[in-house]
């Protein structure tokens, strides 16, 4: 089997949900091995969320493949002292517990780079390790609303959250681009470092198009549905036999391509009323007139096929039934199986494809599965083992 780019590097996580996890998750697809500290008895919270999968959660099955879950009761001392005894060699460490939490328990950078100074720790919180919202809660939705991702999002009438937790996700992929980058650094330097993720920074990032868009008082995009806020035509569009089209236009090229090629209607690309993005923008409840008018006619495979032949940006309306059967994805064969506690599930492949190395797919953990082996490695008898779990520290 090829090397991948994490094989070799070990990754404590104090996770819960999503944000961590995902970032994770991404880390062992790369090879890395991640010990998945949980709660005795139910572990990660987000297991119990549902039961879509086999009896098994939707949320954690998703971000949770390829970990090995190690249960311990940190608010005991005996628990506390296997995580230190883990983190001595391990060259991350990465939490989202509340702000303050690790730190209570002694799992600064102070106490745990001096036993390990090569060690990275990267915190996921909702606002981050200081300021004044630092202790505020913080849930993915109440993010959405903090970063303004509501307010341009939805219908004119009714500010709407995205569909998956965007805010979780985006803090995920900072974490898990963060830390790439501290053990590039640290094969520089030999050193550790500390890394702070803020979701609120990490979607307000995100949502610097529209930032920009109302720069210095400016009026913000306006929330406008499935359609863009600031170009047009582009959103979906519904054909004759009541399916809906996505299309879209970037320039005014495509705009005469539109005219003549879909709508049939070449002069309508000199009318001034339309001949420019900006007048489209404002008038579009005329224009949409017109394009209703002939998308009628048509079924919405004919009108793919005119704006495919018009070379116009387009997309089925997919459901997630839609999205598990894509022919795309199947055709390039992204679709496989992980093991789970109840049976083998259909998986995606990380995005991007690699000739130098396959992505590690291993199985979903139940809870505490790995315990015992863990805590052989570190020389705990079983015996001691035992007795831990009389005590209910693992």
């Amino acid at each position: 089997m090829s090397i991948r780019p994490l094989d070799g590097i070990t990754v404590v996580a104090l996770e819960h949900v999503i944000a961590a996890p995902f970032c994770t998750r991404q880390l062992a697809d790369l090879g890395a091995r991640i010990i998945k500290i949980e709660r005795p008895g139910d572990g990660d919270f987000a297991r119990g969320y549902d039961t879509q999968v086999e009896g098994l959660s939707s949320h954690f099955v998703w971000v949770n493949r390829s970990k090995e879950s190690l249960t311990l009761d940190l608010k005991q001392e005996s628990a506390l002292a296997i995580l230190r005894g883990l983190l001595k060699t391990a060259d991350v460490f990465i939490q989202n517990l509340a702000p303050g939490a690790a730190a209570r328990m002694g799992l600064t950078a102070e106490v745990l780079q001096k036993d390990n100074p090569g060690l990275i720790l990267c915190s996921i919180s909702g606002y981050g390790n200081d300021g004044p919202y630092r202790d505020k809660k913080a849930y993915d939705l109440l993010i959405q609303s903090e970063a303004g991702f509501l307010s341009i999002t939805g219908t004119p009438e009714t500010p709407s959250k995205a569909g998956n937790s965007i805010a979780d996700i985006a803090a995920g992929m900072y974490a898990y681009t963060n830390i790439l980058a501290a053990l590039l650094q640290r094969g520089k330097t030999g050193k550790g470092t500390v890394i702070d993720i803020s979701m609120l920074e990490a979607l307000s990032e995100w949502m610097s198009f529209p930032m920009y868009y109302a720069y210095k008082g400016a009026n913000p995009p306006s929330r406008s549905g499935a359609s863009h806020a600031t170009i047009y035509p582009y959103g979906p569009f519904i054909a004759g036999d009541g399916k809906t089209v996505m299309l879209g236009l970037q320039n005014e090229r495509e705009w005469a391509q539109f005219c003549a090629l879909v709508l049939e209607n070449p002069a309508l690309a000199q009318d001034d009323r339309f001949d420019r993005n900006f007048k489209r923008n404002e008038k579009r409840t005329e224009l949409l007139k017109i394009i209703d008018a002939c998308f009628s006619q048509m079924t919405s495979e004919q009108l793919i096929a005119r704006l495919e032949k018009a070379q116009i940006a387009n997309a089925h309306l997919n459901d997630m039934e839609g999205l598990w059967k894509h022919e795309q994805l199947k055709a390039r064969n992204r679709f496989t199986e992980v093991g789970t506690p109840n049976g083998a599930i259909t998986a995606l492949l990380p995005p991007g494809l690699n000739d130098s190395y396959d992505y590690r797919m291993d199985p979903v953990p139940a809870v505490g599965e790995h315990t015992n082996a863990i805590l052989s490695e570190l020389g705990i008898s079983s015996a001691e083992i035992e007795v831990l779990r009389a005590e209910g520290a693992i």
